[in-house]
C-alpha cells in the first residue's frame, strides 16, 4: 500500500516530484522530492529520530562533500530522508514543520537542481539504510493540469536551465499545478518527471491514460503511473537541449529547460519542440 502525503504536508512546499530523478530509489513512484523555501528543512513527518549518518557523495564542483541520511520512525513506518545536515539526534520527537537542519546541495544533484528534501518510507522490519526498496509514494492534493503548447518568454534562469513564463500558474499558492498530459487534449493527468533525460517519468492523477504526450508529441508509454519515455530529443529554438523537467508547483509555474550550457537570456521568446529517435542519454 502506498503512503500518503497530505495537503497540509505538502503545503509546506512550493514544488514537489515523485520521479524527477535518475535514481533508483525514484523508482515507481516510491520517494518524493519536496522543495521549502530557504535554506532549513521543515520536517514532512513525526515521530522519533532513529539514526542519523553522514555519506560521501558523487564528487561535483558546485556540491557539497558529504550528504545526510535522517531516518525517523513514524509508527507505522521507517522515513527516510535525504540533502539535510541533521540538527536532531537520535532519540529526539519532531513534529510535522519542526526544524530538521539545514538544506544541503549534495553531489548526487544535477546541476539545475535546486535544494530539496528527498523523502521516501520503509516498512519497520526493512533495512532503512539502502537506496532502494522503499513503499510507493501518493500524494493527497489535487493538482490542477495545466497546458502548453511549448511556447513561452524566458523570465528566470541560470547557466544550466531557464524558466519560462508559460504555462502559467492560475492561481498561485493556492494550489498545485503540473504539466498536462496532452492526450487528445483532455488533460489525461499530470506530466512528471526529466523529460527525456532521466530514463523514466510518472503520470499522476491518471493510471489509465496508455500514453504520455507534450506540446502535441507523443513522448511515452504509461503502465499505471509510470511513464517509459520514447526515444525523443528536446530542443529549443532549433537547438539541442537536455529536456524538460516536469514537476509539480504551487506558487510559480512554467516549464523549466535545463542542459549543460543553456544559451537562453531572460526575454528571449522560445519554441520547443520535440524529435523523434534522438534521446540524449545525460543521467545526472
Amino acid at each position: 500500500m502506498p503512503v500518503t502525503i497530505s495537503r497540509d504536508v505538502l503545503f509546506q512546499y512550493y514544488r514537489f516530484s515523485l520521479y524527477n530523478s535518475p535514481f533508483d530509489a525514484h523508482d515507481e513512484g516510491c520517494a518524493i522530492d519536496l522543495y521549502p523555501d530557504g535554506e532549513r528543512a521543515p520536517s514532512p513527518v513525526a515521530g522519533e529520530v532513529v539514526d542519523t549518518k553522514t555519506v560521501q557523495a558523487p564528487p561535483k564542483a558546485y556540491a557539497a562533500e558529504h550528504d545526510h541520511l535522517i531516518l525517523i520512525d513514524t509508527g507505522d513506518t521507517v522515513a527516510r530522508l535525504l540533502h539535510v545536515n541533521p540538527a536532531v539526534e537520535p532519540g529526539e520527537t519532531v513534529a510535522v514543520g519542526d526544524d530538521l537542519g539545514a538544506l544541503v546541495r549534495a553531489g548526487f544533484f544535477a546541476p539545475w537542481v535546486p535544494n530539496h528534501i528527498h523523502l521516501g518510507f520503509r516498512d519497520p522490519d526493512a533495512n532503512p539504510y539502502r537506496a532502494s526498496g522503499s513503499l510507493p509514494v501518493d500524494v493527497a492534493a489535487d493538482v490542477t493540469p495545466v497546458f502548453w503548447d511549448g511556447t513561452g518568454t524566458v523570465v528566470d534562469g541560470g547557466e544550466t536551465w531557464a524558466r519560462l513564463d508559460e504555462p502559467a500558474h492560475p492561481a498561485p499558492g493556492d494550489s498545485f499545478v503540473g504539466i498536462a498530459n496532452d492526450v487528445g487534449g483532455d488533460g489525461s493527468g499530470i506530466l512528471d518527471g526529466g523529460l527525456p533525460h532521466y530514463s523514466g517519468g510518472g503520470l499522476l492523477g491518471d493510471d489509465n491514460a496508455g500514453a504520455a504526450a507534450l506540446a502535441g508529441q507523443h513522448v511515452g508509454t504509461a503502465d499505471g503511473r509510470t511513464v517509459a519515455w520514447d526515444d525523443v530529443a528536446v530542443l529549443a529554438n532549433g537547438e539541442p537541449i537536455t529536456g524538460i523537467a516536469l514537476f509539480c508547483g504551487r506558487e510559480r509555474f512554467g516549464a523549466k529547460l535545463v542542459g549543460e550550457d543553456i544559451d537562453l537570456a531572460r526575454g528571449d521568446e522560445v519554441r520547443v519542440t520535440i524529435e523523434r529517435g534522438a534521446a540524449g542519454d545525460d543521467s545526472t
